[in-house]
């Protein structure tokens, strides 16, 4: 398995190589963000009190990805999806505020359908998910969401030709034709 340390250009190309359907990056709008807010609901417990904010396992991986982020090489697109995945995971917090319980289930219940999500996604791509072949797609796929939104609005234009220029255009698959593998 290739580093998770590598540069955002080096591991955004090989995430957009398994990406190159639209549909499929269509469907990651969605599917992403519900898995990052149900990792969110299911790591809000337990809360330890720290100056009067609530410390938890969310809150610390969310400071480890942010750092991870920021840390790639490209700190415009890492500062944009440290905020985005922040916003998520406080979002995630202030739904968790019921029973246990209930954060569990709405957590579960969001990463079901966003992995659902995914799943359709890749069979327009004929791909199984980045996942698979590299755990660092499960850091790399909401700033891989981010560039494709942001870009449509053009911001990071240049990442992205570079992206697509290692990983080929985006496309339509034919669905009666066998994927490029």
């Amino acid at each position: 398995m290739a580093s998770p340390f590598r540069p955002a250009v080096d591991l955004l190309a090989q995430y957009a190589g398994h990406h190159r359907d639209r549909r499929n990056i269509i469907t990651h709008f969605v599917g992403v963000p519900l898995i990052v807010l149900a990792l969110g609901l299911l790591l809000s417990r337990p809360a330890l009190l720290v100056g009067g904010l609530a410390l938890t396992p969310a809150w610390v991986a969310f400071a480890m990805a942010a750092t991870w982020y920021l840390t790639r090489g490209r700190p415009g697109i890492g500062l944009v999806t440290s905020f985005a995945v922040g916003v998520l995971v406080l979002l995630a917090h202030k739904l968790a505020l019921g029973a246990p319980g209930q954060s569990v289930a709405l957590g579960l219940g969001f990463l079901f359908a966003g992995s659902f999500i995914q799943l359709v996604g890749h069979y327009y791509e004929g791909r199984r998910p980045a996942f698979a072949d590299d755990l660092a797609g499960t850091l790399v796929a909401p700033m891989f969401v981010i560039l494709e939104g942001l870009a449509m609005a053009g911001f990071f234009k240049g990442l992205l030709a570079e992206i697509e220029r290692r990983a080929g255009p985006t496309m339509l698959r034919d669905l009666a034709q066998p994927a490029a593998r």
